[in-house]
């Protein structure tokens, strides 16, 4: 799941490349930390600013932004919660139609096991071809927590301009949409596009993809002759500063359940809580389980050899960390955040290197018994927890659930039951492929400042092009959004003045760009 996790690369440069272990008592859990290789940061002047003007699409975008805007909430106005099923199968459909509209020769809901995926092809006749990865799916939402209805899609006033404020206004439909807009212009004043492009929307994305895997079967052969797989993405800080990301860690997501029955613990339905004197309780079953995977602070995972296989940064992740060092901000981002301190008091290149090489082990969610109003005295059969681990490059998902179904199993938990509901490994593309390179061109036409993150820590299911397909795979996109997966979720369509990110109308316009330099990229 793509959970944009921007973060502001580094402010001091470590060297050497070894792994050390983190200061603690020597009686204390312990976890690997990490050095970078060269004090050395990328050279981002070496790459040359992308000089072309397409002012005829330009002028076409300025004059018709009003629509483009209708389509972008035209979009977020169609609910499709995929972890509820609500809206699903209409937002596929939505989505295949602009397609038609767009004049995407193939144009067709692809059926999965789960969601369908939508795949479209745009033959321009060119002699290069861009995938496009979309998500048409969103996360739940509370509409009690926002100051304007989810999918209402209105235009509100904020502090840094005018922003549409609706789920998947920047996580990830307003990008997306935005993205077509662009095309739409330039079909409308050149007459085609300038490359093929295919597009492999994916239904589950907020699910961990689990079914993703089989829209790629269904044009496997086609997708690996591209050139190149962009993920349109807002990029961009407040201040105007661009933040491009090459990868995200891989997750596993697994609920953890446990059930009362031969270990002790009701084990058909909640009994008296005055029981609990002589019947054991599956809720502090569950809770002691969870307990036993991490040290007593949370931070450090206990599972054996849970950190094996960790690659530290390499020289051009170590370049690229360094070439950051301008642009980090931890009390910015914090602020963002409404977080008071990062674990262990870490800043700069330190919460860098944690935020990208460390496996992380998180509770979700956890529940059991009576959460409703009042008092209801009871002792619940069963109780069960929600957890996602977060993997950086070299760490399988299976054998990460391997390991800790493991080590319950020796701690006398082997009734806990864990059912893996998702999981992928990471994924990375070089900064030196020429569809990178095409695209920070585009970069330095717009913005003074660009760090590249060799990744965020986040995920996505990028790993079926970069892996799979060996494909280079580029999430980019100019424009501002903020609160993903949270309440009041926005993107930013017209800046205030003094506020440098880029408006609704240079978003797609640099987009026009990225589709000209990527046409041309090999």
């Amino acid at each position: 799941m793509l959970k944009h996790l921007l973060i502001l690369t580094a402010a001091v440069p470590l060297t050497a490349c070894e792994i050390r272990i983190a200061d603690s008592p020597d009686d204390a859990p312990r976890r690997p930390s990490y050095e970078l290789t060269t004090t050395a940061a990328y050279d981002l002047d070496a790459v040359a600013v992308y000089d072309q003007d397409h002012a005829a699409v330009y002028d076409y975008i300025d004059a018709t932004l009003p629509d483009h805007l209708a389509a972008i909430q035209r979009w977020l106005r169609q609910p499709s919660i995929s972890a509820q099923n609500v809206g699903i199968q209409e937002m596929a459909e939505l989505l295949r139609q602009d397609l038609v509209d767009l004049g995407f020769a193939e144009a067709e809901l692809v059926p999965t096991d789960g969601h369908p995926g939508v795949w479209g092809y745009y033959d321009a006749g060119a002699d290069n071809t861009l995938a496009v990865y979309l998500m048409y799916d969103v996360q739940p939402v509370n509409p009690d927590d926002w100051l304007s209805p989810p999918f209402d899609a209105e235009m509100i006033d904020h502090e840094l301009g005018k922003v549409l404020m609706a789920r998947g206004a920047t996580n990830q439909k307003g990008p997306q949409r935005a993205f077509l807009n662009a095309l739409e212009a330039i079909i409308a004043v050149d007459g085609k596009l300038p490359v093929n492009i295919m597009i492999a929307a994916d239904g589950e994305e907020e699910l961990g993809s689990p079914h993703y895997p089989q829209v790629v079967d269904a044009y496997e052969n086609r997708l690996r002759q591209a050139d190149g797989v962009l993920f349109p993405f807002n990029s961009q800080t407040p201040d105007g500063k661009i933040n491009m990301i090459l990868g995200v860690k891989g997750i596993l997501y697994v609920e953890m359940i446990a059930t009362g029955g031969d270990w002790g613990g009701p084990s058909k339905a909640e009994i008296h809580g005055s029981y609990k004197a002589i019947v054991d309780s599956p809720v502090w079953r569950l809770v002691k389980a969870l307990d036993s995977l991490t040290s007593p602070d949370g931070n450090t995972i206990l599972v054996p050899d849970y950190y094996e296989g960790v690659r530290p940064p390499t020289q051009e992740e170590s370049l690229l960390i360094n070439a950051g060092i301008e642009q980090r901000d931890d009390a910015q981002l914090q602020e963002l955040l409404s977080v008071d301190h990062w674990i262990d008091g870490k800043t700069g290149t330190d919460a860098v290197i944690e935020l990208l090489y460390q496996p992380t082990l998180n509770i979700d969610g956890i529940w059991g018994g009576y959460t409703g109003e009042g008092t209801k005295t009871i002792l619940p059969h069963q109780a069960s927890a929600k957890v996602d681990s977060r993997l950086p490059p070299d760490l399988d998902p299976d054998e990460a659930l391997a390991k800790i179904r493991r080590f319950l199993d020796q701690q006398g938990y082997g009734d806990i039951e864990i059912r893996k509901l998702g999981g992928y490994p990471a994924a990375q593309t070089s900064v030196e492929t020429p569809a990178v390179q095409a695209a920070l061109s585009v970069f330095k036409k717009y913005a003074s400042e660009i760090s590249v993150q060799p990744r965020i820590a986040g995920s996505a299911p990028f790993y079926q092009f970069t892996e799979r397909l060996g494909l280079p795979m580029v999430p980019t996109g100019m424009g501002f959004g903020t609160g993903a997966h949270a309440p009041n979720e926005i993107m930013l369509i017209e800046p205030a003045e003094g506020v440098a990110a880029a408006g609704l109308a240079q978003v797609e316009k640099a987009y026009v760009d990225f589709v000209y330099a990527l046409a041309q990229a090999k």
